[in-house]
C-alpha cells in the first residue's frame, strides 16, 4: 500500500525519490505514525512533499489511495469493535428538507440592514441551542440565521459548507485551494486560443543563438567564426489575472486550472491574485495564508502600469449586496461596495474581460451577473473556446 501511494504520486507529477520514500518506510518501521491514517497522512506528507505546490496534488492522490478511511480498533477480549458514529452523520439527521412550495412561503427579512439588525437583537436575546425554529440562531429550520435549514436571504453559522447558496454572509472561516498551475491541458484548444493574445518582442538576457549575424560576423572577420546571440523571443504582452475561487466557484475548478495552466505557459509577464466573489479592499496570492497574508487592491493599482490586460475569471454569482452595499462582503466588512473597487481597477487598466464559467444561456436568471456585466461595459464572455477567441479579440483593440 505504501508503494501504490509512492507510485501514484509520481504519476501525478509529484517529484517524490525513493531517498525520501525510504525514509518514509523507516519512520513506519519507529512506529512515528502510531497506527492512525490521520498521523500518517501528517507523517507523509512531511516526508515526500518538499514543495508546498504540490500539497493539493498529494491531498488528491492520497484520498484516492486510502479512500479516506480510519480502521476502527479492535475491542478487547474479543467484543465487538465500538463504532463511533461520524458528527456529520447526525448532525444530517436534522437537516429539514422542505418542498418548492414550502420555500417559497418562507419570506426574507427586506435586504441588508434589517438582516443584520435582527441578527444583533438575536445575539444579545438568545441563551441557548435552538433548532427547527423560524427565529432563533438554530439548525434545520427556516431561521435566516444558522445552518442546516433553509431562507432565500440569511447568514449562514457553523456549517461545513453551501447546500442552498442563498447566504449573504457566511459567519465561518472558510479554507480555499490555490489552482494547480501544472494541470495537464485536455487539447491544446484553450492555448491556441491565448495566443491571439500576442505582441512579441526580444527583452532580456542574450541566450539565442542569432545564426544570420553569426554568418554576417564572421564572413566580415574573413571567415573567422564569430558567434553573435541575442534575446530570446517571447509574448511581450502583459496580464493582470484575478481568479474567483472557493464557494460556488468549486463547480468549475478543471476548467479554471486548465486556463490557468494555459495562461502561464503562454504569458510571461503574467500576474495573478485570488477573491471571493467580488474585488474589495484586497487580494491574495495563496489560499492558505489568505487570512493572514493579504495585499492591498490600492497598492496593486499603483504598481502595475496602464498597459496591464485585466482579465477576471468567476461566474459572478453572489449576493447584490456584496457588489452595491458597503459591508455587504459574505466574509468580511467591506467599508467600500465592491463596484466601486471594479470601477477603480476599470480605470487602472482599461483593456479588461470577464470570463465565465457559467453557460452564457443561464446568466440572465442570476442578478448580480447583469450587474457585473454592466459595470464591465458588457465585456463579459462565456469560459468557453469561443467566448475566449472574443475576450483575446477585446484585448488586442
Amino acid at each position: 500500500m505504501f508503494l501504490s501511494l509512492f507510485l501514484e504520486l509520481r504519476a501525478a507529477k509529484v517529484p517524490v525519490t525513493l531517498n525520501e520514500y525510504l525514509m518514509l518506510l523507516e519512520a513506519m518501521e519507529a512506529n512515528v505514525a502510531a497506527y492512525s491514517v490521520e498521523d500518517f497522512y501528517h507523517l507523509s506528507r512531511a516526508a515526500l512533499v518538499k514543495d508546498e505546490r504540490n500539497l493539493d496534488r498529494f491531498d488528491r492522490v492520497f484520498g484516492q489511495v486510502f479512500k479516506g478511511l480510519e480502521p476502527t480498533e479492535s475491542a478487547k477480549d474479543g467484543g465487538v469493535a465500538p463504532v463511533d458514529i461520524p458528527e456529520d452523520w447526525l448532525r444530517k439527521l436534522a437537516e429539514k428538507t422542505l418542498s418548492e412550495e414550502d420555500k417559497k412561503q418562507i419570506e426574507s427579512l427586506g435586504g441588508w440592514d434589517k438582516l443584520m439588525e435582527t441578527l444583533r437583537k438575536r445575539l444579545e436575546e438568545q441563551k441557548g441551542r435552538h433548532q427547527g425554529g423560524n427565529k432563533w440562531i438554530g439548525t434545520a429550520g427556516t431561521s435566516p440565521f444558522g445552518a442546516f435549514g433553509f431562507n432565500p436571504e440569511g447568514v449562514r453559522i457553523g456549517q461545513h459548507q453551501s447546500r442552498h447558496r442563498r447566504a449573504v454572509k457566511v459567519w465561518d472561516k472558510r479554507d480555499f485551494k490555490d489552482l494547480d498551475g501544472d494541470v495537464e491541458i485536455g487539447t491544446r484548444t484553450i492555448k491556441v486560443a491565448l495566443r491571439r493574445l500576442r505582441r512579441f518582442a526580444r527583452a532580456g538576457a542574450e541566450t539565442e543563438l542569432d545564426l544570420d549575424g553569426t554568418i554576417r560576423s564572421t564572413a566580415h572577420q574573413g571567415g573567422l567564426l564569430d558567434l553573435k546571440m541575442r534575446p530570446e523571443r517571447h509574448n511581450a504582452v502583459k496580464v493582470l489575472m484575478f481568479l474567483d475561487i472557493g464557494g460556488s466557484m468549486d463547480d468549475h475548478v478543471r476548467i479554471c486550472e486548465e486556463l490557468f495552466s494555459a495562461a502561464r505557459t503562454e504569458f510571461k509577464h503574467l500576474e495573478f491574485h485570488y477573491f471571493h466573489n467580488c474585488v474589495y479592499e484586497s487580494v491574495w496570492k495563496d489560499n492558505r495564508r489568505r487570512h493572514a497574508e493579504r495585499i492591498d487592491t490600492l497598492d496593486l493599482i499603483h504598481t502595475y502600469p496602464r498597459d496591464y490586460k485585466l482579465v477576471f475569471v468567476g461566474d459572478a454569482s453572489m449576493s447584490p449586496y456584496e457588489i452595491a452595499t458597503p459591508g455587504g462582503s459574505v466574509e468580511h466588512y467591506n467599508p467600500e461596495p465592491g463596484q466601486q473597487w471594479l470601477a477603480r481597477m476599470l480605470e487602472a487598466w482599461p483593456s479588461a474581460v470577464w470570463l465565465n464559467p457559467v453557460e452564457k444561456g443561464h446568466w440572465d436568471y442570476t442578478h448580480s451577473i447583469g450587474m457585473i456585466r454592466e459595470i464591465m461595459g458588457d465585456r463579459m464572455f462565456p469560459l468557453t473556446l469561443k467566448g475566449l477567441d472574443a475576450a483575446m479579440g477585446e484585448l488586442t483593440r
